[in-house]
């Protein structure tokens, strides 16, 4: 009796996707703990960069959120170009310029340069987290989106667990080391190692399950099948653009990249302010609230999945981080208490984004989901702008983080509201609606 060229049931499956976890995600993975490394490591520099160059906390904090302006005036036409170029090019292009472009932070001299590098940097990694999103989506089906997301997206808090100890060690160590400060020797070591990851993404991903040569045709089949590429609709761009789910997960996208970021970037002062001096022993503290975060992210991804739940995955979070950044002043400054309640709400922030980002993939089908993720992505991430800078402007203005903390609470808290605005479709609705359009 002749045997299947592919293994049946759950084991086969299992098989496939151990394969394909191994095979893509620690490289997607790597890549992103070092674009959140070079975002957020600017909160660092501020701890010797500040006085080098006399800069006020709301020149700081536009500075550190402008990255997002030239992030989202170029992510649609980045993201956009990524189904037809491909992900291995697009991939390799992003980490090299933002490699370049973040070692040549240590240049910064004043506040006009200091804001065009920052800009700089957005506009090269503009397309890099839209443009995982899109390429999981080609990889993973809905049953298995959340916890894929999760695993490459941890590297957000890895970065920060990392990033918090290893930028307070260089800043300190190899401060004065051939006539350069210690801020300028951090953003060199941590932005050349993106221009080699560029060319080891080139070479070692494969654009779509077709192209993979470390598949054989029978896992390519059993993949499609899990993807049910062969039976569902691609939806059209221009029926992307007048969906009105688009908006609202954008909406609920800027008020948490609001929070995330006014949190990241400020998160080393705010410690600071707690009473702890010492930079290596802050980049310890600093980096507790990101262990919080990996550890919720990746059990929230597959409780979310295994239920077959997004919103109340994504707004429960949303909800109870929110108001423990509501209470934060509470705490009177007490440091144990204080780096709780710091850890519990971040951890939090990052629960929720990662359910979010399983939400437009299984809405939005075909190679209209680059589009529609990027344009979520475009509009949500300007809250990446706008949250750090209103930290620094409260800070400026009354001399006290904690008012802008509680503020970074309210708008967190408008992300629950509105996901639970939204009602849940069928992904054979949803395909039903785009056909008609």
């Amino acid at each position: 009796m002749p045997t299947s060229r592919v293994p049946a049931g759950k084991e086969a499956i299992a098989a496939l996707y151990h394969t394909l976890n191994w095979r893509l995600l620690p490289l997607l993975f790597i890549g992103y703990v070092f674009a959140y490394l070079d975002r957020i490591n600017v909160g660092f520099a501020k701890l010797q960069m500040q006085s080098d160059l006399g800069l006020s906390d709301a020149a700081y904090g536009a500075g550190a959120g402008i990255f997002f302006i030239g992030y989202v005036l170029f992510e649609l036409p980045s993201t956009l170009m990524l189904p037809r170029i491909g992900a291995r090019k697009t991939f390799s292009r992003i980490l090299v310029l933002w490699g370049i472009t973040s070692a040549c932070m240590l240049f910064v001299r004043d506040v006009p340069t200091f804001y065009a590098m920052r800009f700089l940097l957005g506009v090269f990694e503009a397309g890099f987290a839209p443009g995982l999103i899109y390429y999981l989506s080609r990889w993973y089906g809905p049953n298995r989106m959340a916890r894929a997301i999760a695993i490459v997206f941890i590297a957000g808090p890895v970065g920060g667990i990392l990033g918090g100890p290893l930028s307070a060690w260089l800043i300190t160590t190899l401060s004065g080391v051939g006539g350069m400060a210690g801020w300028q020797w951090m953003f060199l070591i941590e932005g050349l190692p993106c221009v080699f990851l560029g060319g080891l993404m080139y070479f070692m991903l494969a654009d779509r399950p077709g192209d993979a040569t470390w598949l054989s045709a029978a896992d390519k089949a059993l993949l499609e099948a899990e993807l049910g590429t062969a039976s569902t609709r691609s939806h059209s761009f221009r029926a992307v653009l007048r969906d009105p789910k688009v908006y609202v997960l954008a909406a609920a996208y800027f008020c948490i990249i609001f929070s995330i970021y006014a949190m990241s970037f400020w998160l080393p002062a705010i410690i600071r302010s707690l009473g702890i001096n010492d930079t290596r022993q802050l980049g310890w503290y600093a980096a507790i609230p990101y262990i919080g975060a990996a550890l919720g992210m990746y059990w929230i991804g597959r409780r979310s999945d295994r239920l077959g739940e997004r919103r109340y995955h994504c707004a429960v979070p949303a909800s109870v981080g929110a108001v423990v950044l509501m209470v934060y002043p509470l705490a009177g400054g007490n440091l144990m208490l204080s780096l709780a309640l710091l850890t519990l709400s971040i951890s939090m922030m990052f629960m929720a984004y990662t359910v979010l980002w399983a939400m437009p993939s299984e809405h939005i089908k075909g190679d209209a989901a680059a589009g529609g993720i990027a344009l979520i992505n475009t509009i949500g991430l300007s809250g990446g702008f706008w949250g750090p800078a209103m930290i620094g402007w409260a800070k400026t203005a009354t001399g006290s983080l904690n008012t802008g903390v509680v503020a970074v609470g309210c708008v967190f808290l408008c992300a629950a509201f509105v996901i639970l605005s939204t009602k849940p479709r069928s992904r054979h609705s949803s395909a039903a609606e785009y056909s008609a359009s």
